[in-house]
């Protein structure tokens, strides 16, 4: 598995997958610009790898997976004006990003902590994992995409229910709720998140890419809209252009394993698409 440095992050990559692990153990893995940045740096190196399919993000130790924004830095380092100025949001880098990537919770996914994990698009679950939005109770707002995000993947008043109080919940209710796909033992949570990744490296990469972008950019619009507009989407058009779209059909009949390799048609070479 290779390594790359980072002070905060650990991001280490191995074949098709890159694993990235907050590390800060001792605040309980919560983030500070220096760590945001590293973040985002991250995830643009794994956007544009091509030779990289699906990501897993956890938390180092086996306390935490993220604790949300760290405040005792934000309040020794940020005066007062600013910590009260509006936030201006223009999307999160993983809201473009249309390879998967797998959250592996330990521990607490609080505040920041699971609007991350609500970024990604699988979340595993060990038995140990607390979820929660608690800005409420600290006189903040979840506004890194928190309160925009959960309303759109479990019901209203479920949703409500946990922005409204503050309150901390564990993993059972997360999975009847439908925030959780899978809960794993605290030694089995990476096995587990192998397992999903194993899946998921069994499609072909764009078929994936494009049916993760397809439902994102759907999620707001009627069904005739986003039906119509599915075949301008470039994923979609990289995945119709390729030779993965003649190659699964072709290994079903055959009755064999397909070969993957995201290559443009031979009739394409050349073309403007």
């Amino acid at each position: 598995m290779d390594s790359l440095n980072y002070q905060y992050i650990k991001y280490e990559i191995a074949d098709k997958v890159a694993y990235v692990t907050i590390n800060r153990p001792e605040v309980l893995n919560a983030l500070h610009p220096p760590a945001h940045l590293e973040l985002k740096q991250i995830w643009h190196q794994f956007m544009n790898d091509e030779n990289l399919c699906v990501a897993v993000l956890t938390g180092a130790g086996n306390r935490a997976f993220c604790a949300g924004t760290d405040l005792k830095y934000r309040s020794a380092k940020e005066d007062k004006e600013r910590l009260s100025a509006p936030v201006l949001r223009s999307g999160h880098i993983l809201d473009y990003c249309w390879k998967p990537i797998i959250a592996a919770v330990n521990g607490f996914a609080v505040g920041g902590g699971l609007e991350l994990a609500l970024q990604c698009d699988i979340i595993i679950g060990s038995e140990d994992a607390k979820f929660g939005f608690p800005e409420p109770r600290r006189g903040l707002l979840a506004d890194e995409g928190g309160v925009v995000k959960i309303l759109r993947r479990v019901p209203y008043h479920l949703a409500m229910g946990t922005v409204l109080t503050g309150r901390i919940f564990d993993v059972n209710e997360a999975y009847r709720i439908g925030l959780v796909n899978e809960i794993t033992s605290k030694e089995g949570l990476m096995e587990t998140a192998s397992r999903w990744v194993e899946e998921i490296l069994q499609c072909s990469p764009l078929a994936v890419q494009a049916a993760k972008q397809v439902a994102k950019t759907s999620l707001d619009l009627d069904q005739d809209t986003a039906l119509n507009r599915m075949d301008t989407l470039d994923r979609v058009k990289a995945l119709r252009l390729s030779e993965d779209y003649i190659e699964g059909p072709r290994a079903f009949a055959d009755k064999k394993k397909p070969v993957w390799t995201g290559k443009l048609r031979r009739e394409y070479f050349g073309k403007r698409v």
